[in-house]
């Protein structure tokens, strides 16, 4: 797969059409959820960080090649993240997995 078909997938997954929830959260709702949010983007960094070590030594013993599956979860925690962050920040309604599915 080509880079920009890659960029393109990921700006879909980032900004493709999203199911919008019937009704708005309250302020209050939406406070408990941004915090639940927080914490677990907090956790993911951590995965992030461990991936991170993993993948590297993978690179080491296996002359310089990544495992596909841990990059290509890398991409997928991104999305997420990013996701969260626009939740988060009010750029979307939508909330992230595990309220919606994860594409």
């Amino acid at each position: 797969m080509s880079m920009d078909k890659d960029e393109e997938k990921i700006a879909g997954r980032l900004h493709g059409e999203q199911i919008e929830p019937e009704k708005a959260d309250n302020l209050l709702e939406r406070l408990i959820y941004v915090l639940i949010i927080a914490v677990m983007i907090s956790f993911a960094q951590t995965v992030l960080g461990v991936m991170t070590v993993i993948q590297f030594i993978i690179m080491l013993v296996n002359n310089k090649q990544p495992n596909e599956r841990i990059a290509d979860f890398g991409t997928d925690l991104g999305i997420w993240v990013a996701k969260a962050a626009r939740y988060q920040t009010a750029a979307s309604t939508v909330k992230p997995w595990p309220w919606t599915d994860l594409d």
